[in-house]
């Protein structure tokens, strides 16, 4: 059975400072645990119920993390779980110190506010799917290691490297002819008529308010995906479809 103060410490990395201060994020469920086992992410320790240690031993061992499992109840796990319903597993896991890279190789993609963690997910989700490495986001996005973030990236997140930075400064590095995209609600080219270049960023905005002034600066190519209804509504798309809209169809012209 955990401690009062065991259990105390290990919900409180729900909050992004405690995060942050301890370098430590949250991983929960079978799926994400079966993901990070066979991934390179430095595992502090595992809390889960017996019948999921039986069950993975064999992957446990191979990890070499045998030493880091903890065996809880249901009770426990219920406690300590930042999921709205336990699933027989909760790791801390060190948050990894990446070096995103200077120049471009393939497509990037850039983040410009993203306030929303299902988005950051579901974008991290696509982003593997179409074998695309990274992620560069604005400082004032959704924390990539906030819990709904994580679990809604279903493992992605151990494949694709996401990083945070002043967008200005990363842009205005880039060479003079790389391809800069950006995602806007109306007035660039469209997107199902356009030749996309093999290397390129593409930027997508915020949820609200979409790319901001000063980033869109940046963009040398602004790209609109042509809304069918001819009443203006709904009036804009949910910023993971847009972004899997432009992915899909840069993957598919280029």
């Amino acid at each position: 059975m955990l401690s009062k103060a065991e259990i105390k410490r290990l919900n409180r990395y729900k909050q992004s400072k405690f995060r942050n201060q301890d370098g430590l994020f949250v991983v929960e469920g079978e799926k994400m645990l079966e993901e990070l086992l066979q991934s390179d992410y430095n595992i502090q320790s595992i809390y889960a119920t017996a019948p999921w240690i039986q069950k993975n031993t064999s992957l446990i061992q191979l990890k070499g993390v045998a030493n880091k499992v903890v065996e809880i109840n249901e009770e426990d796990l219920n406690k300590i779980s930042l999921l709205s319903t336990p699933n027989q597993v909760y790791s801390l896991v060190k948050i990894p110190q990446e070096n995103f890279p200077n120049q471009t190789k393939g497509l990037t993609i850039v983040l410009d506010g993203i306030k929303d963690p299902g988005n950051l997910g579901t974008i991290i989700r696509l982003a593997d799917w179409y074998a695309i490495e990274n992620i560069i986001c604005s400082k004032d996005c959704v924390d990539v290691f906030n819990p709904k973030t994580v679990q809604s990236t279903m493992g992605s997140i151990f494949r694709v490297k996401v990083e945070y930075t002043d967008l200005k400064t990363y842009l205005g590095n880039q060479p003079c002819d790389l391809a800069i995209y950006g995602s806007i609600i109306e007035g660039g080219e469209n997107i199902y008529e356009k030749q996309f270049s093999k290397d390129a960023i593409l930027v997508i905005g915020s949820e609200s308010h979409g790319i901001s002034p000063e980033i869109q600066e940046y963009v040398n190519q602004k790209i609109t995906i042509p809304r069918f209804r001819t009443d203006n509504k709904p009036e804009s798309l949910n910023a993971s479809i847009a972004t899997a809209i432009m992915i899909s169809e840069i993957k598919r012209t280029k």
